[in-house]
């Protein structure tokens, strides 16, 4: 699928969960992040929810990987992301996309090395009743 129909795919899905009512949900497990639900809907057997996080300046979501695939809009700020490696895998300015593929082999961390707080608007596609992330341990490098 290219980029341009991804986009628009994501963006529909967004719009969409966006009129439907979500309960509250706790917070990512970095220092200083928020996270709200904004909409929660469970098709089958996947759960949508979408989200909107922020990640102050100087601050990061912590290490973790997802059980579903994420798709991400960056509606502020500039995001650095990096595997478990420590290597940059993106870094996404206002108005970018990324997507997060599911799985314990996909470790990253998302960090804002910028002034101003990153506002993402995240939309999680995950197994029904999968937590929103799974923790994982700091694989004891220092993200470049």
């Amino acid at each position: 699928m290219s980029n341009m129909l991804r986009a628009v795919g994501v963006g529909a899905c967004l719009i969409a969960l966006s009129t439907t009512p979500g309960a509250a949900q706790a917070t990512p497990g970095g220092p200083g992040v928020s996270g709200r639900i904004l909409a929660q809907h469970t098709i089958g057997d996947k759960d949508y929810i979408l989200r909107e996080i922020t990640i102050p300046s100087g601050q990061a979501t912590g290490w973790h990987y997802h059980d579903g695939t994420l798709y991400a809009y960056v509606k502020q700020g500039t995001l650095s992301r990096f595997d478990a490696a420590c290597a940059s895998d993106g870094v996404y300015a206002k108005g970018s996309f990324l997507e997060e593929p599911p799985g314990a082999d996909h470790v990253h961390v998302g960090q804002n090395r910028g002034t101003e707080d990153v506002v993402l608007e995240v939309l999680y596609v995950l197994p029904h009743g999968a937590p929103l992330s799974q923790d994982a341990p700091d694989p004891g490098c220092t993200p470049r």
